[in-house]
């Protein structure tokens, strides 16, 4: 919005009133706006390893309490910054908020839902986040409006509101049995889990809980286990789906999309108008996955989204390529609305490929032993790379241009390369047949499946599967 350039970041504002100053690709190129934008994740990263401790060392709620309290403070000092420093702090402790919550709310989530919706539950939360970004588009769109230059006050300040939606509902909710059984209150565990479960017959689901958590913590160096060989399948291919999954460019579009449709020569309105029309597709799009991630199988999502999100970047930088030059934006309205088109091509292709099972598939592979560090982990890489394209988006653009698209479809072939020969299927598998059905099956893989056994305690791979996880039981709360 020019009033929120304007007062914090005058030497963008400059280049975007005064025609010819400046390249188009390269008017927005600066530090201090990428550093307000990556600011968060950076922050997030560093939050996450605080996180891990408080959420498994006190709770599910107390971890969601303080990133409600965190994004209050955060809301606030952004909708009354009055200077960079201001908006940038209040952006930090947004992303201190965003590495608690991100640890503790999919942990709650997940160990509060009965086993036959545990799946649902969470690709439904990557839903609920791209609801989020559409929410965020929409009221943008709609602050822009605003009369006086201050909207971008209303846009920033109502982030109060999830904000506090979050607070009061973790001081409402229950603690996760799974944490109480943890942390060694064995009766107030089983109290809880009578009344999520709505019967005294808990008996069943109670031992094996009380089982799950001694033997994980019989496992005394999770993050030094998850280095050990038998576990470098898992680790290869949680990180290389969570840089893969940022490498797909998908951040770089969302983040920067009226950014992006401004360069192209929309007006500020249609810009924002187009932001909302790719949240939208992000929503539905999401949406798919929940229905055909079970059937068609996780291999069979990555591989047809690559080659759409490939095409897709492909056709926008030809078209970029001859249609807007570095002091033109005559792209014309026909050409335009093809860029949209195939940015919502490539959203929806992305959201329901890439998006939830980039989670999804880490959080069912690793084993229980490894599945606290091995979480931690995912997540950590996620936010870094996070950080390095948001830091970075705006200066490849100058530098690259129309060739940024090129640059993400190359990183898109070479990511469908390594699902088609690296990553193999999981549809239907139980967590606990992982090792024998896929891991041990695959060409590669199978070679690093020699020593299986849990250290210390020399329990083979059956056995784990006997006590840890015999009726379904995912015992997640090992993060």
């Amino acid at each position: 919005m020019p009033p929120f350039l304007k007062k914090f970041f005058p030497v963008v504002y400059r280049r975007t009133q005064e025609q010819g100053i400046d390249s188009n690709y390269c008017k927005y190129d600066n530090q201090g706006l990428q550093l307000f934008t990556s600011s968060l994740y950076l922050a997030g990263l560093t939050a996450t390893f605080a996180a891990s401790y408080t959420t498994r060392k006190f709770g599910r709620r107390p971890s969601m309490l303080i990133a409600g309290v965190f994004f209050i403070i955060g809301t606030i000092l952004n909708g009354a910054a009055q200077d960079l420093a201001m908006l940038i702090i209040g952006r930090i402790l947004l992303g201190c908020g965003v590495g608690f919550a991100n640890q503790a709310v999919p942990l709650f989530l997940s160990e509060i839902a009965p086993t036959r919706i545990r799946g649902g539950l969470n690709i439904l939360f990557q839903l609920n986040i791209t609801i989020g970004i559409l929410f965020a588009s929409l009221v943008n769109y709609g602050t822009n409006k605003i009369t006086g230059g201050w909207g971008w006050r209303v846009s920033l300040g109502l982030a109060g509101l999830p904000a506090g939606l979050l607070t009061v509902g973790a001081l409402l909710v229950v603690e996760t049995p799974n944490s109480l059984v943890e942390r060694g209150l064995l009766e107030e565990g089983k109290a809880v889990l009578r009344r999520i479960r709505g019967t005294d017959n808990v008996e069943p689901e109670f031992l094996e809980l009380v089982e799950a958590s001694r033997i994980a913590k019989e496992v005394k160096h999770p993050f030094r286990n998850l280095l050990k060989r038998r576990n470098r399948p898992q680790l290869i291919i949680a990180v290389a789906l969570q840089i893969f999954q940022q490498f797909t460019g998908i951040n770089a579009i969302m983040f920067y999309a009226p950014v992006l449709f401004n360069t192209l020569g929309f007006g500020n309105d249609a810009a924002l108008y187009s932001a909302v029309i790719t949240g939208a597709v992000n929503v539905v799009s999401t949406v798919v996955s929940i229905y055909s991630v079970d059937k068609v199988g996780r291999r069979m999502l990555l591989l047809q989204a690559g080659v759409q999100m490939f095409l897709s970047q492909v056709v926008i930088a030809v078209i970029l390529g001859l249609k807007v030059k570095d002091h033109s934006d005559d792209l014309h309205k026909g050409f335009a609305i093809f860029v949209v088109v195939l940015v919502c091509t490539y959203v929806a292709a992305f959201a329901w490929s890439w998006g939830p099972l980039g989670w999804l598939i880490p959080s069912e592979t690793f084993p229980l032993e490894t599945r606290s560090a091995g979480q931690s982990v995912t997540v950590c890489t996620n936010l870094l790379f996070t950080f390095v394209i948001a830091q970075g988006f705006l200066s490849m653009l100058c530098h690259f241009k129309f060739g940024i698209f090129l640059f993400f479809s190359g990183w898109v072939l070479i990511m469908s390369f390594f699902v088609l020969f690296l990553l193999p299927e999981t549809k239907n598998i139980p967590i606990e047949e992982m090792t024998e059905r896929v891991w041990k099956q695959h060409w590669l893989w199978k070679r690093f499946m020699d020593d299986y056994h849990i250290e210390g305690n020399q329990i083979a791979g059956d056995d784990l599967k006997k006590n840890g996880h015999a009726n379904g039981f995912d015992p997640i709360s090992q993060l």
